[in-house]
């Protein structure tokens, strides 16, 4: 469906801003008018990483008067792979920053907001009050629901985009107009179930096609051109090279945007609502915990152990922990993995960041491996505290 623009144009634009945006005003669609609307139009981005970026760079470019950032993050050199608004020469530089000088050189004539702070309960509906629409870049489960949440209660449209290995996703929620996020997902994963970008990794020009989409969308939004993905869930497979639109219905009973919503402010904890580690991990980790230089010290002093590496062959071929034998999370999972594990020795789990394996290590514990133990941190720890020239990724 065809919605109206969801910004009123501006008075005018200068010579520059004509010269610059000559391609868009002689598309009809568009024209003087569509153009107005976006210089006067104040759009947030969150998120300055994967999709971020090329949102980012494409707002810049489009001319949307008002362009805000937010994120938390410093660049990190894993990160260049994908996330384009950023270089080698910002690398350790805070996100925000660095994607602000890109947008600034790409467009001047834009104003750049700056919120290089981490996007929380206590300040998202200030920082969202600000703006017109939200074009959400997050990668975590805790922040798109508190995204969400803040939209609809602001009465703010948002487009948004995921992405994980080889396939992408996008659409666009306005309660007003359609359904919400937690009208297509009711309520999050179970802890564990969905691997992020970080433990599976993403295609990097993947990112380029999802946060483009996202761009498209949130254009047509603000020009009240086309028709916009609200009630669609647009699904991308980057190597069958296909696209399929899913319709996504309101659901009438949401707790957010339904009839009768009990959610009418935010959570106090998303960190909590999604649970980043599962009861039973948590429960297994408490006391079970050893750091990666206990690990090292156990190691040169000959202690009865057996080190195993939950994480995934590919990860394995990167780095690893000496003396790690490698054993994926799935083999735990179906129970697979119970049989090859020493009954004799202590068992020390680790994987990439230590979420992995405190999964395993409940299940470990469960089998009746009672003094098994894993490493917080896991291999990123070891690099960062025990042996630095190993590569971090």
């Amino acid at each position: 469906m065809s919605l109206p623009p969801l910004v009123e144009p501006a008075a005018e634009l200068t010579v520059d801003e004509v010269r610059r945006y000559s391609r868009h005003l002689i598309i009809p669609d568009v024209g003087m008018a569509g153009q107005k609307r976006l210089k006067n139009a104040k759009v947030l981005c969150v998120g300055a990483g994967g999709l971020g970026s090329p949102a980012l760079l494409y707002l810049a470019a489009a001319g949307v008067g008002t362009l805000g950032v937010i994120d938390f993050d410093v660049v990190d050199e894993s990160n260049l792979q994908r996330q384009v608004i950023h270089g080698q020469s910002d690398v350790g530089r805070p996100k925000a920053e660095s994607a602000a000088a890109s947008v600034r050189e790409i467009n001047p004539l834009i104003d750049v907001v700056v919120h290089n702070e981490v996007l929380s309960t206590e300040n998202v509906m200030d920082i969202f009050a600000q703006y017109d629409l939200i074009v959400d870049g997050t990668d975590n489960f805790a922040t798109r629901y508190m995204v969400n949440d803040a939209a609809v209660l602001l009465g703010k449209p948002y487009v948004w985009g995921s992405i994980y290995r080889f396939d992408g996703q996008a659409s666009v929620f306005w309660a007003e107009h359609g359904p919400c996020y937690r009208c297509l997902y009711p309520e999050p994963p179970p802890p564990g179930m969905v691997p992020s970008c970080a433990e599976g990794g993403v295609l990097g020009v993947l990112c380029a096609s999802i946060g483009s989409i996202q761009v498209n969308e949130a254009i047509k939004l603000l020009t009240g051109i086309g028709e916009p993905l609200v009630g669609r869930l647009m699904i991308y497979d980057a190597l069958e090279m296909t696209y399929r639109s899913v319709k996504v219905r309101k659901d009438p009973e949401c707790v957010l945007c339904g009839k009768n919503p009990t959610v009418t402010e935010l959570l106090e904890d998303y960190e909590a609502f999604c649970g980043a580690v599962s009861e039973e991990a948590q429960e297994a980790a408490s006391g079970s915990t050893i750091t990666a230089t206990e690990l090292k010290s156990w190691q040169d002093q000959g202690e009865n152990i057996y080190v195993i590496d939950v994480r995934e062959p590919n990860e394995y071929e990167i780095v690893s922990i000496p003396g790690a034998v490698l054993i994926p999370k799935g083999e735990f999972l179906n129970g697979s993995a119970l049989e090859r594990l020493p009954q004799d020795k202590k068992i020390v789990l680790h994987c990439k960041s230590g979420v992995r394996s405190a999964e395993c290590l409940a299940i470990v514990k469960n089998a009746g491996f009672s003094d098994a133990v894993h490493v917080g941190g896991g291999v990123l720890s070891w690099i960062k505290t025990v042996d630095p020239s190993l590569p971090a990724y």
